[in-house]
């Protein structure tokens, strides 16, 4: 049976979007890993680990601010509904391309802004993943060796993933990466 232990922390609401086919991407700027002036992840294939803490309304698009689900704190336990396959990953040429992607995440300009400011030595990166949706969810508990600032969470346990459903079609997801490509001006 096909198992995953490595998960990837990332807001709630971006993993919902990302299960529910209505995004494609994650945002990163380095951190992941990079050598040789190269990005790749660490792990291309992982589960989404969902956080609440830092999701902050006023960074996504005013009609997706109402279902950020705020806690207090981290829960005790977290339930993990899916699992992502990093396809392909895009350095952001510009401000304006990164515009002209607006429909196809849930991010607003506060966000873009705050990404393109941080380090600006460094480029920021789009990584397409095909998102899937676990045929069961599975209950972590949320230990202090999961807690912290960190991007990827080695799970105590193997989660399986037998029976897992794509949240697009292959040819839906590939159409939405070539719209990337055409508007980076990238060939594959």
């Amino acid at each position: 049976m096909e198992t995953l232990h490595i998960a990837l922390k990332e807001w709630d609401l971006t993993i919902r979007e990302l299960l529910a086919g209505r995004q494609i991407l994650l945002l990163r700027k380095g951190g992941i890993l990079e050598s040789d002036n190269q990005f790749e992840l660490e792990h291309p294939r992982f589960l989404f680990y969902p956080t609440f803490i830092h999701q902050n309304p006023d960074m996504v698009k005013p009609a997706k601010r109402h279902e950020i689900r705020r806690m207090a704190a981290e829960p005790s336990e977290v339930e993990i509904t899916g699992y992502g396959e990093a396809a392909r990953i895009f350095e952001v040429p510009s401000r304006a391309a990164m515009d002209a992607l607006r429909d196809m995440h849930l991010w607003d300009e506060p966000l873009i802004d705050m990404r393109f400011a941080y380090r600006p030595e460094k480029p920021l990166y789009l990584v397409a993943v095909r998102a899937f949706r676990l045929a069961r969810p599975a209950h972590v508990e949320n230990t202090p060796a999961y807690a912290g600032c960190k991007s990827w969470v080695p799970l105590e346990r193997e989660i399986p993933l037998q029976g897992a459903t794509p949240a697009l079609a292959t040819q839906q997801f590939d159409t939405l990466v070539r719209h990337i490509e055409s508007t980076f001006g990238e060939h594959p």
